[in-house]
Formats: structure tokens, sequence, C-alpha cells
């Protein structure tokens, strides 16, 4: 079997890297001001003006309680990726023009979040659909742009390089969210409206999402095609291309074995991220502007984490290092278990626990991934890495939901998340990560 080398000195220069940091940084607005704090309160208040006596609205002849528009219409946009973001994946493998694709899904994507701005009166459908727009190009996006990393950076350098892009997300993404809370805190004594604050709130993220990317674009370089030029059938070499990916898999099982181990503790760490509100709301008696400095701490803090995990990783592995951010995720659930309610202390430090450990354990998890792909491969297996950090993220809040509904009490249903962190650090403790990243054709880095 071939072994693929390092990348060359000189392959990538710091300045494409930088450019690469910034598309985190450009694109993490969203998920924190649209996705986490704005636009599920704003379009639910939407859905609630036009519902019917009931608290039901009309979504395409389907009767939808009002409250539950939001979420449903992030499920649809999850289940839709299952089947958007491989396709993706296995297309820019076949181009040699993976930045054009990167700026078309985020230029889509952005401008579906500043067209929110036309998200009044009753225009609830409207909003649902330029949400799903966003969030499909999102995460397409975020395949593209993953699928760089082992062209501008060699194995011994992919553990840095990917910490500090996903740091440099945190940033982005915490200081957007920042000066919108100012602006929703200050606001109103200045005669602004709450709901107009929250509109161009979540507008803001797309201006922010549009312009940052600028950047990147304007430093990365396109390279050959690694897997095949198309021929004009972009779409049918892609599909094609997909097929035979999901048939070769059980020629590197220790790659997909990984990907198991991945969805299960991912699972958990998106849950906890998801739930932690309704976990501080109903349980800890806690009000809205904690809960908003706690994502803020999180955020700031997942940036020095990121970075922290990323130098322990260079010393101990990155294998090791995100071994010992599940226990530190395990620790932090035993916390939440007996955090006193009505204690906003105790939450924040809980959140300052997991921004540690948020952002490293996410990178080097995607730095690990990158060594397990064959050759030519990148983009399309990190469809199935973003369908493994998205497509599945309904186990967690299932568990959730019937924990609690057998108890009716919060604290069990918490706890429950357990099993996500345990099963997955046994299963990623089960991976000869070395073997593995043989098995792919790749050269292993010194440090593992």
């Amino acid at each position: 079997m071939a072994v693929a080398t390092a990348v060359p000195e000189g392959l990538s220069t710091s300045r494409e890297r930088v450019g690469w940091y910034f598309y985190d940084f450009a694109n993490s607005a969203f998920s924190t001001t649209v996705v986490t704090v704005f636009l599920g309160p704003y379009l639910g208040s939407v859905a609630d003006k036009a519902a019917d006596a009931n608290g039901n609205v009309d979504v395409l002849g389907v009767t939808v309680a009002a409250g539950s528009l939001f979420p449903y219409t992030v499920s649809l946009s999850v289940f839709l990726t299952v089947f958007v973001l491989p396709v993706v994946g296995a297309v820019a493998d076949r181009s040699s023009r993976k930045k054009q694709l990167l700026a078309l899904f985020s230029y889509v994507g952005a401008g579906a979040t500043v067209g929110l701005l036309f998200l009044t009166g009753d225009r609830y459908l409207l909003g649902a659909g330029l949400f799903l727009l966003a969030n499909i190009c999102f995460g397409a996006g975020n395949v593209v742009y993953n699928s760089f990393l082992p062209q501008i950076a060699g194995p011994d350098e992919r553990d840095r390089v990917s910490s500090i892009g996903w740091a440099t997300g945190y940033i982005g993404g915490g200081l957007l969210l920042l000066l919108n809370v100012v602006a929703v805190t200050l606001g109103p004594s200045l005669g602004w409206p709450k709901g107009e604050i929250a509109r161009w709130s979540i507008v803001s993220a797309g201006l922010w999402w549009a312009v940052f990317t600028t950047l990147p674009l304007t430093r990365l370089r396109n390279r050959p095609a690694v897997a095949g030029e198309h021929r004009g059938r972009v779409l049918t070499d892609g599909f094609r291309q997909l097929w035979h990916t999901l048939r070769g898999l059980k020629a590197y099982p220790l790659t997909l074995f990984f990907l198991i181990a991945y969805l299960v503790y991912n699972d958990g760490i998106q849950t906890v991220i998801s739930l932690a509100s309704v976990y501080a709301d109903k349980q800890l008696g806690l009000s809205q502007s904690v809960q908003v400095g706690t994502i803020l701490l999180v955020q700031f803090l997942a940036f020095g984490g990121a970075w922290g995990l990323g130098w322990l990783s260079r010393r101990i592995g990155a294998w090791k290092t995100v071994l010992g951010s599940l226990v530190v995720w395990t620790a932090a659930l035993g916390f939440a278990y007996v955090l006193p309610d009505h204690q906003p202390t105790g939450f924040m430090l809980l959140g300052g626990l997991i921004g540690i450990v948020l952002g490293g354990s996410q990178a080097l998890s995607r730095s690990l991934f990158s060594q397990l792909i064959p050759h030519g491969r990148e983009a399309e297996y990190f469809g199935l890495y973003e369908i493994s950090s998205d497509g599945t993220s309904w186990l967690g809040p299932l568990l959730f939901g019937l924990a609690y509904q057998a108890t009716h009490q919060y604290r069990i249903a918490i706890l429950s998340l357990l099993v996500f962190f345990v099963v997955g650090f046994g299963l990623l403790l089960a991976v000869p990560m070395r073997r593995a990243v043989v098995a792919a054709g790749n050269t292993p880095p010194h440090v593992l």
C-alpha cells in the first residue's frame, strides 16, 4: 500500500493558513447568534402571532404547534444534510475549484440569513424556509472548509492548525454575540423594541459571515482535483463517488470505527450544549441573562481551551488528549447533577469547565479524523464526518426526553447523558490509531 507523505514545506503558507482560520471566524457567528440564541424565540413569536385559537400554524398543509416550528425546522435541516453533505464532499473532491464551492455555499447561506430581515408580521414560512436553506449551506460550507485541512498541514501540524482554526471560530462567534447582547441590554433604554433588535442581530450574523468569508477566499488557493476531475457531470460524478466510498468503507474498518466512536461522544457534547439552557431554566431556575452570560463565557474560554488542548496534544498526542477531555466531560455532567437551584455561580463554573474542553475535543477530533482519510477523498469523507457531527444529534435529546418522561426529574435526565461519554470513551480507546492511520495509506505523526 502506498503511503502518503507529509505536506512539503512551502506547499501551504502562513498567509493561506490565516485565511483558512478566518472561515471559522466568519461562520461561527451563524451558529451562536442565529441558532443558539436569537432565531428560536423570534421565529416562535412570529408563529405565535399567526397561530389559530389552538396555537397551531399551517405548514404546507400540515398542522404544527407554533412553538414546535423552530425545532421541527432544525430537525428537517439535519435530516436533509444526511443526503446532501456526502454528495457535496464527493463533488468537491472531483473539482479543482473548491474555493469557488466554498464561496457558493457561504454566500448563499449568508444571503438567506440576511433575508431574515423580512421575517416580520406572520411570515413564519419565509423564516423557516430561509433558515432551512442557511443551515444546509452552513453544513455544506464546513465540508469544503474541513477538506482543506489535509492540504494545508502535514500530519505533525494538523493538531495545532485545527485547534487554532477552532479557537478562532469561538472568538468570532463570541464577539458578535457579545455585541448583540449589549444591543439587547441597552437598546430598550434608547427606545429600540427588543423584537427589532433580535431581528437585526440575526441579520448581523449573515453580514458577518459574508464579510469575513472574503478573507479565506482571497488567501486559500485551489489545487488539482485529487479524485479525478469530473467531465461536465459534476452531480452524477458526485453520487457515483459517494456510492463507491460507502461501499469502500469496509476496506477501512478502523476509519469507520473511529467515526462510530466520534458519533457517540459528539452526540453527548452536542446534547449538553443544546439542552443546557433547558436544564438551567427548568431545573435550576436561572434567568435568561445568566444563561446568555454563560454562553459568552463558554465561547471565550473555548478559545483558550482549544489552544491549551492543542498544546497538550503536541506533547502526549491528540488521541490521549481527546480521551482525557471525555473524562472531564463526564465530571462536568456529575457536577451538573449536584448543582444547587437558583445559584448562578455554580452554573457559570460549569460553563467554564465545559468551555475548557469544548473547543479542544472537537478540534482534535477533526485532526485525528483527517489522518484516517485515504488520499484524494478528503471532502467526501468530511461529508460523512459532518453527518456524524450533526446528522445524528437527535439521539441525545431523545434519551434526555425519555429519562425525563420516566422520572419527571431533570437531574436524572442530564445524568443519563453520561452513557454517551462513557461508551464513546470506550470505543475511542479501542481504536488503534497508529495502525488506523497506516491502514488509510497515510504517515502517522510523531506523537499520536
